[in-house]
């Protein structure tokens, strides 16, 4: 997370909803220890801690066998999770590891709390194995009610802060030879309405939110390139040509992923419930694969 605040939907962005806590997602600070309690305490070795994990997952088993539990599978997988990261994410989140160009490139800078230290991160996850990356950057609700949130002012401040590291993530793939392997996927929370908001008579630029349009860029991972998907009228206001409903873009992601969406289930509350939700096919869009 970047920028003075959370996301507004907070924990749940990374949350797992009715999948099994190892699902959830583990978030990284931006400043400090990037994971709470990493370090083992003083007075504890790493062989200590290892054999702590393996008596307690002993128990944790027998436990789950006893009462059939998944929880208490999904916790043993979180301590296990834990144990590796103390291995790994202090050298993979090391940013003065980097060249001197590299961190040039994405205007990153060690210890700096900015959304471009997020993206060089999120390479360096990507490269140790971490399969999902997420970064989220707050500052983009220019409703336009008062001077810090005029659309002239903040929203060139905003592009400056993301445009050049996304860019440089991207490249950064591709020299790599990663990309090829790597979906990288853009977006925001929803569209913005074309024209001025003016909320309570406010003369500031600000637009409001609109649930009609929206645009995303998605580029590797088996995406085509150059390719434009859809258009909407002049105004951006309404589709006007090949709409893409949310349930067919995740389907469109899990099948990049080697998964069907319409398949892909977990039991819960009695039902095998689709990851994409339960109506519509969610058919794959298949125009925008390589």
């Amino acid at each position: 997370v970047s920028g003075s605040k959370d996301p507004s939907a907070g924990k749940a962005l990374w949350g797992s909803s009715y999948l099994p806590s190892q699902h959830q997602a583990t978030r990284l600070r931006g400043k400090g220890d990037p994971i709470l309690y990493l370090n083992n305490p003083k007075g504890m070795s790493q062989a200590d801690r290892r054999r702590t994990l393996d008596a307690i997952g002993d128990l944790n088993r027998r436990e789950a066998e006893a009462s059939g539990d998944r929880e208490i599978l999904a916790r043993i997988e979180q301590y296990e999770l834990a144990y590796r990261m103390q291995a790994s994410v202090p050298s993979a989140l090391n940013l003065k590891k980097e060249s001197k160009e590299t961190l040039e490139r994405y205007g990153a800078k060690p210890g700096a709390d900015s959304f471009a230290n997020n993206c060089l991160m999120a390479r360096r996850l990507v490269e140790e194995g971490v399969r999902f990356v997420q970064l989220f950057d707050w500052g983009w609700d220019l409703h336009g009610t008062a001077k810090h949130d005029d659309l002239m002012t903040q929203f060139p401040k905003k592009c400056q802060q993301t445009d050049r590291p996304i860019a440089a993530l991207v490249t950064d793939l591709k020299e790599r030879g990663m990309l090829d392997d790597t979906l990288v996927i853009w977006g925001g929370e929803f569209g913005r309405t074309a024209m001025m908001e003016a909320r309570n008579g406010s003369k500031f630029l600000g637009r409001d939110h609109h649930p009609d349009c929206f645009t995303m860029w998605m580029a590797g991972g088996g995406m085509k390139k150059g390719y434009v998907h859809g258009e909407t009228d002049e105004l951006g206001y309404t589709i006007t040509k090949d709409p893409v409903s949310i349930r067919d873009l995740q389907h469109t992601i899990l099948h990049l992923l080697g998964q069907d969406g319409r398949r892909l289930t977990f039991p819960f509350m009695g039902l095998n419930q689709r990851l994409i939700g339960p109506a519509g096919e969610g058919m794959v869009q298949y125009s925008l694969l390589a």
